[in-house]
């Protein structure tokens, strides 16, 4: 391990860093479409593998981007990261993408990061604080397949639906207090969510299964079925509303 970058400042430095490098790929204009996509989710990805082997060496690394080599499970701290999240909204000019860089030990975020490139900001679980006051009265959900309880959730509260893209940037709205929660069902794997709800957690919000049962991360399935962060005073109600859809329709 090297001594000179602590972990908080690599976390910070791996998601600032991979966000340069992406805009830099897309902003000379060369590429377009799934050939960017693919450029930008490759670029990003050996930067960050190459940095954490010079910095991190006895880690173990989870990405989206490379075969996933399962000596992680064995190991105490493990990175878990999307180097892209959003790779669609990325490659057609929207703002909704994100860089997902987390630090799991015992199955728990204990440094994260999110980057959201096009609004300038790095956010990370050392520094951000949730957005108190007001209700937006908003939960925002999958641009490409907003799940149906969300919907009921919604109109049990008398909230409306926001869709975007990227998981890191539906989290860090709730942050900002642009939305009161982002609901999701249908699946994702630990790399989607892992850096948000280490921002999101530290930062005060509540996350969770739709169900209320904890989130663990660096197992053998990386397959996650759902996922509640939201502002704490309504995590019982929204996990209520979603506990009555899934009693009377058999899932969510």
């Amino acid at each position: 391990m090297t001594a000179s970058i602590d972990d908080a400042r690599l976390t910070f430095r791996l998601a600032l860093g991979t966000g340069e490098i992406l805009k830099g790929v897309r902003g000379v204009g060369l590429l377009r479409d799934r050939a960017l996509g693919d450029a930008g989710d490759d670029l990003a990805q050996n930067w960050i593998a190459r940095v954490i082997a010079q910095h991190r060496p006895e880690d173990g690394v989870l990405s989206e981007e490379a075969a996933d080599d399962q000596s992680r499970l064995a190991k105490d701290r493990v990175w878990i990261i999307d180097p892209l999240d959003g790779t669609k909204e990325f490659a057609g000019g929207r703002q909704d993408w994100a860089v997902h860089i987390a630090l799991v030990e015992n199955g728990q975020p204990i440094q994260a990061a999110v980057a959201l490139p096009d609004l300038g900001v790095v956010f990370s679980s050392e520094e951000s604080k949730a957005v108190t006051g007001p209700l937006s009265r908003k939960i925002v959900v999958s641009r490409n397949r907003a799940p149906k309880v969300a919907q009921h959730i919604a109109d049990s509260m008398g909230f409306e639906l926001t869709p975007m893209g990227s998981a890191g940037a539906k989290a860090m709205h709730v942050l900002l207090g642009d939305a009161d929660a982002y609901v999701h069902a249908g699946g994702q794997y630990e790399w989607d969510s892992a850096a948000p709800v280490g921002v999101a957690k530290a930062a005060g919000l509540h996350c969770s299964r739709l169900n209320g049962d904890p989130l663990s991360y660096n197992n053998k399935d990386t397959y996650m079925p759902d996922l509640l962060i939201c502002r704490p005073e309504l995590a019982e109600d929204i996990i209520g509303h979603a506990a009555a859809y899934l009693e009377s329709h058999g899932s969510y």
